[in-house]
């Protein structure tokens, strides 16, 4: 299929189903709702699937990976050859997701949407678009084909990872001068300020930081993206990475598997999917609140509250991997938890 008949084809949430966990949530012996934003996961995810019977046992981490041509105007603290020794040292496992997603009980799965020169490694998936983007301030960052080429790589990674059984995905990046995509993507789609949604990345200087402004600017004035249109947003001041991790969102709503977000740059990435199909935020869980400046206007615009709220700003999925245990806690509660009958209590009822 191509992208209108997936966004076409995306469903509805199944409200029946989500009567019936929070039913099921209320009949636990605690307070009505006592486990706030836990409950709430746990009865989005029961609409998505369509079932009150949530099951998150297999998990994965998709760390989408892509190099951006901006970053030779100074932009970033390091050189795009840091996005390939990342990604080697994913499949190696050797990453900070990597540790974290082995407490998590999840895979982790390397992705290459084009990295600069980057030869393949066993143990990173090849999906490469395009050989890195363009340098956005001088022109297109890709074309129009590229970025619906790579969304559609993202719906194709939910549906291999579907058929496979995985019922819990994290979103996760790798490319240096995402941050950089990202706020530009976001001060379009946002209809803010450069300077509002821009932060350090990294670890930028002062001066560096300037820099990172001046040069969104310029990339959004000379390519005027539509801000009506999500793709042209993503063609012309996005990243593969961002294009994928859109597509990854589509995907989610598609096959009907839940997506916990990440930080700036996946958070950006899904709202450029809700703008492409606003049912495709059933499928979304904002795991925390990314530190980078723009990081809770992006999750009030996609209307998520997220679970943690720790400053973090690492990338990888680390976020999101970090969430998956809290769900898999609420669960415990959610199937094992005694009843108010069995407990022999008087049920709560709401005031």
């Amino acid at each position: 299929m191509d992208l209108h008949e997936i966004i076409a084809a995306v469903p509805t949430p199944d409200e029946s189903a989500r009567a019936a966990a929070r039913a099921r949530w209320n009949a636990c012996a605690k307070p009505l709702g006592s486990l706030g934003l836990l409950e709430r996961a746990v009865e989005d995810i029961a609409a998505l699937t369509g079932s009150a019977e949530v099951d998150l046992s297999e998990k994965a981490v998709l760390v989408l990976c892509a190099d951006n041509g901006v970053v030779r105007r100074g932009v970033t603290q390091t050189g795009s050859g840091v996005t390939a020794a990342v990604a080697r040292n994913l499949a190696f496992g050797k990453t900070s997701v990597c540790r974290m997603a082995e407490v998590a009980r999840c895979r982790v799965v390397p992705v290459d949407m084009g990295i600069a020169d980057f030869p393949g490694c066993n143990g990173v998936l090849d999906r490469r678009v395009g050989n890195g983007t363009a340098d956005f301030a001088d022109g297109p960052a890709m074309s129009r084909e590229q970025a619906e080429r790579a969304i559609l790589t993202g719906v194709e990674l939910v549906r291999d990872e579907s058929a496979r059984g995985t019922r819990l995905l994290a979103l996760g990046e790798m490319g240096i001068g995402n941050t950089t995509t990202a706020s530009a993507v976001a001060s379009v789609l946002l209809a803010r300020s450069v300077q509002d949604v821009t932060g350090r990345g990294a670890g930028l200087s002062d001066e560096a930081l300037e820099r990172k402004i001046k040069t969104i600017r310029r990339g959004v004035s000379t390519n005027r993206p539509a801000a009506w249109d999500a793709v042209d947003v993503l063609a012309k001041v996005g990243g593969f990475d961002l294009a994928g991790l859109c597509g990854v969102c589509l995907g989610a709503a598609y096959y009907r598997v839940p997506v916990l977000l990440d930080g700036f740059p996946s958070t950006v990435a899904a709202l450029c999917a809700a703008r492409l199909c606003p049912d495709a935020a059933g499928a979304m869980l904002a795991s925390h609140v990314s530190a980078e400046p723009a990081g809770a206007l992006v999750l009030k615009a996609l209307g998520k509250r997220a679970l943690i709220t720790a400053d973090m700003r690492l990338g990888e999925g680390t976020g999101a991997v970090a969430a998956m245990p809290l769900l898999d806690m609420a669960l415990a509660v959610y199937r094992d938890a005694y009843t108010f009958a069995e407990g022999g209590i008087e049920p709560y009822t709401p005031q």
